[in-house]
């Protein structure tokens, strides 16, 4: 394992990325290395040690692309001892294509027909470029094609251009040439500009490749995707031919000027598009990689939205002609009973629909009301606002991005068979509503609508990157063993779906666990899934009050001594400030435990099983508008950011249609990134500045209005 080219990609210690390794291989998973082996990672963060991960999986790629690499060559009977010490010196992917290339198999190319004529020795002394041998004399002495004079100098050149293309000084020339000057180009297609219109900004588009920002090189490939635009890059071609001819002209003879026109038929037919297609794929993945940050940047803080907690929660769906779909659910959020209301035209039965929510709001004890935001939702909100109900019932708008598709997944199917897809995504919003992580994990995250572009980019990377993004919210947060879903314990680190599962089922046969040691008994929970997993789940109320922290059980002997040396019980030190603080962690210093976990260990006796994410704050829209024609500019209005991407932040203000703060009107200072200023669910006070009703388009700004970084905290109330 090449351990100084993961420290050296990563910016880390090797010392360090050698144990990580070294864990990674073993087993463990970023979430446990990176909280419970501080020690041997330096104090890794998790996107540390994921970095390392990551780092690990592409040198292992490119070790298997060696191997294949090798054994290819070494089948053709053209594996030099040079050759070979070549490529497994080699780390460098793109480096490494281009030693292969020569030894690729191909398709029956023209430079293929003409060696299969036996025309590579003529190529071969056409390439020396003697100035001594006119090309009839070389034709005449080794071409077989002798009489074909022209068919033979072709068939020579065409063998040059093949060489010419597939030569590493170059490609390198050419790569460094389109690194430089490289452009990307964006024309309609001819009788497109009518379908087009959602593209009319790209339709006569050019600009330096080096210098596109992501999102409009994925918006050009949508459009191309979609038929409406052709999207090239390029460069200036006769410098660049010029460029790389040098390497192969030597001279002005008549070899010289075969040699040259191979060059440039080498180059417009092989060369320049292999190195356009090779920038169009690494610009593009490029592109694709900073809209997935955004997504999960995105995403994290989605995930991580305040939670109301456990309280008796009713949801309501909102609709116009199909009624309002009202559930009520216990704290658990087991769902008690479902109604239809229809408090709205067409039906419009608000005396009715009234009377049914205040009746369901005293007869369930009641505590909050979640609103979902999509069709009637701010009409459902302003209808329930204005509603006799009890002190203390707050009222807060969720997000039903998703809801769908949870709704009429298996999993909704499954856990609610009798009900239809309106009751599950009823209960959908009010369970977010009371724990946003706990019910999102439910969902394909592309399905809750946060980011830019997510269909456009890698569905692999994608998935893969934000698969990552809800394990390390997941353990953060730490997960109740005995109330968890089987699909929030599959993100669990060490478990995974089997597990999960066997653990609910583990939980439904015998009751709940009484302590961590119990998931010993889960059948197939062995050693290694009990040290990544059991830390990171949390008993409340059992035997041991240690099950309730983020100490894992490897160190509770460590807690029991140092109670030991308080004269008092473990559980008498968690509630006991004054005991903890004559505690001096150098004393309990070993080979095994050091200064960050003995740290750590403090912190968790201090405040166990504290739920990172911050508490919920309640949130009300402007009363005095509701569409988007009640806009003027120059109003100042209460928004929830809902969306971030790399051009600004999408803000609902409660008018079906969400205002777009350009990343210029953000603050009164320069922004790069978005995410300095703004997070998602995050409350802000915005300026109207143009309303654009025949495109629905709302331009807000938050310039000149108090900076929304200043203390800064990632609420939500729209989970």
């Amino acid at each position: 394992m090449n351990y100084e080219l993961i420290a050296q990609r990563t910016g880390l210690k090797e010392k360090y990325v050698r144990q990580v390794v070294d864990l990674l291989q073993d087993g463990a998973t970023v979430p446990f290395i990176s909280r419970y082996r501080k020690e041997a990672t330096g104090g890794m963060t998790d996107v540390e040690v994921a970095s390392v991960a990551a780092e690990l999986d592409k040198v292992g790629e490119l070790e298997h692309r060696k191997e294949y690499i090798l054994s290819t060559i070494e089948a053709q009977g053209k594996l030099t001892p040079e050759l070979r010490q070549r490529i497994e010196d080699c780390w460098d992917a793109t480096t490494l294509e281009d030693i292969y290339l020569p030894y690729k198999q191909k398709r029956r190319t023209r430079a293929q027909v003409a060696r299969e004529a036996g025309l590579e020795p003529l190529a071969d002394a056409i390439m020396r470029q003697s100035p001594n041998a006119t090309l009839k004399e070389l034709i005449g002495k080794l071409s077989p094609m002798k009489d074909d004079v022209e068919g033979s100098l072709q068939g020579a050149k065409d063998i040059i251009a093949e060489r010419v293309s597939e030569d590493e000084r170059a490609r390198q020339s050419l790569r460094t040439t389109f690194s430089l000057h490289a452009t990307i180009q964006s024309r309609v297609v001819k009788g497109k500009d009518a379908e087009g219109q959602n593209f009319r900004d790209y339709f006569d588009w050019t600009e330096p490749l080096k210098r596109c920002q992501g999102h409009r090189l994925l918006a050009m490939r949508r459009g191309e995707a979609e038929g409406i635009l052709r999207v090239s890059i390029c460069v200036d071609d006769e410098p660049a031919v010029e460029r790389i001819a040098r390497l192969f002209v030597k001279g002005h003879g008549e070899s010289s000027r075969a040699v040259r026109e191979a060059v440039e038929d080498g180059y417009k037919r092989l060369l320049e598009p292999s190195i356009s297609g090779e920038f169009a794929a690494s610009s593009k993945q490029k592109a694709d990689e900073g809209a997935i940050r955004i997504f999960v940047q995105n995403l994290e803080q989605l995930l991580m939205a305040s939670p109301l907690g456990q309280k008796r929660v009713m949801a309501i769906d909102p609709g116009f002609r199909t009624g309002c779909k009202v559930v009520c659910l216990d704290a658990e959020g087991n769902l008690l009973h479902h109604d239809v209301i229809f408090p709205h035209p067409p039906r419009a039965e608000r005396v009715k629909a009234m009377l049914a929510v205040q009746t369901l709001v005293g007869k369930f004890g009641i505590q909050a009301i979640a609103v979902g935001n999509g069709t009637a939702g701010r009409e459902t909100e302003d209808f329930v606002r204005h509603l006799d109900l009890p002190d203390g019932v707050d009222i807060y708008s969720v997000s039903e991005d998703g809801a769908s598709i949870y709704s009429a997944s298996e999993i909704a199917r499954e856990e609610f068979p009798d009900e239809d897809v309106t009751v599950r995504g009823a209960v959908s919003i009010g369970r977010r509503l009371m724990d946003p992580l706990a019910e999102l994990v439910k969902i394909d995250p592309s399905s809750i609508g946060v980011g830019q572009y997510q269909k456009d980019v890698s569905q692999t990377a994608l998935r893969k990157s934000l698969e990552e993004t809800v394990v390390n919210c997941v353990n953060r947060v730490g997960v109740n063993l005995n109330t968890a879903s089987q699909w929030l314990l599959t993100y669990v680190s060490g478990l995974g779906p089997s597990l999960a599962q066997n653990i609910v089922r583990y939980r439904r046969e015998n009751g709940p666990f009484r302590s961590r040691k119990e998931l010993m008994k889960v059948p197939r929970l062995g050693a290694k899934a009990f040290e990544q997993s059991a830390g990171f789940l949390r008993i409340k109320g059992g035997n041991e009050p240690l099950d309730n922290s983020a100490v894992h059980p490897e160190r509770y002997a460590l807690v029991e001594r140092m109670a030991r040396d308080q004269r008092c019980s473990v559980a008498e030190l968690m509630a006991n400030k004054e005991l903890r603080d004559k505690i001096d962690i150098e004393n309990y210093v070993s080979d095994e435990v050091g200064l960050p976990t003995l740290k750590d260990i403090m912190q968790e006796l201090d405040k166990p099983g504290l739920d990172p994410r911050e508490p919920l704050e309640a949130f009300a829209f402007d009363e005095t508008v509701h569409e988007i024609g009640d806009l003027r500019e120059g109003m100042l209005l209460p928004g929830i950011v809902t969306n971030i991407t790399n051009f600004g932040a999408f803000v609902d203000i409660g008018v079906h249609t969400k205002g777009l703060v350009h990343v210029s009107q953000l603050a009164d200072r320069f922004v790069k990134d978005p995410t300095a200023v703004v997070s998602l669910g995050q409350q802000v006070m915005v300026r109207v500045i143009g309303v654009d009703l025949q495109r629905e388009r709302i331009s807000l700004s938050m310039k000149q209005l108090p900076s929304p970084s200043a203390g800064r905290k990632e609420k939500n109330s729209k989970s």
